[in-house]
């Protein structure tokens, strides 16, 4: 392993290469970050990119980890809101960073640690969603003999994941109706949703 010196993580010139690759990912592609096209869209220099991150891979993996880093902490403010389900619901139905986790899939499949890294991740976020749910759903009167609350929390990740995924595709056939069966439920355990929720 090279011994270089790497820039400091809280370097300001570092978020913005980060913030140019999410950008430039985002709009075309995983395939359109190089080292150029992040330093011209950070309006830094060239070799700053490897300053910073001594291959495209780290940069890549760094990227991921800082979004999924965020959104751990949007989850437990979500989780550790008055309506943690109408919260956790409103969390996982944006559609904002569809086209980045579409981007880092196809990544994956290339790339083993990033496949990993997803996948630790994901782990992590569903555990701690499981975690607090287990409380909270017990709290509602949710029988976990009937109805598993872990299958419960893979079928709430999965639905919004179809939801997001296709309506970014532009399908959106039986979404409508969908939303509304889950929503019911919701309601019919924390009440109607607030107009302010965390996420």
């Amino acid at each position: 392993m090279s011994t270089r010196r790497i820039g400091a993580e809280d370097s300001a010139s570092r978020a913005a290469l980060l913030d140019a690759a999410q950008a430039l990912m985002a709009e075309h592609g995983y395939a359109a970050v190089t080292s150029r096209k992040v330093a011209a869209r950070a309006g830094l220099k060239p070799q700053l990119v490897h300053y910073y991150f001594r291959t495209m891979d780290d940069l890549f993996l760094a990227l991921l980890r800082r979004g999924a880093e965020r959104n751990l902490e949007r989850q437990a403010r979500a989780l550790a809101s008055p309506q943690p389900l109408w919260a956790l619901w409103a969390l996982s139905t944006e559609s904002s960073g569809t086209a980045l986790t579409v981007e880092f899939a196809a990544l994956a499949n290339h790339r083993k640690t990033i496949k990993a890294d997803i996948a630790g991740y994901a782990e992590t976020f569903r555990r701690r969603q499981l975690e607090a749910l287990t409380e909270v759903l017990a709290g509602y009167g949710v029988a976990p003999s009937q109805t598993p609350y872990v299958a419960l929390v893979a079928l709430f990740n999965a639905i919004s994941q179809v939801i997001t995924m296709e309506e970014d595709l532009g399908v959106d056939l039986g979404h409508a109706e969908l939303r509304a069966l889950v929503e019911h439920h919701l309601t019919e355990l924390e009440g109607p949703r607030a107009d302010i929720l965390p996420g």
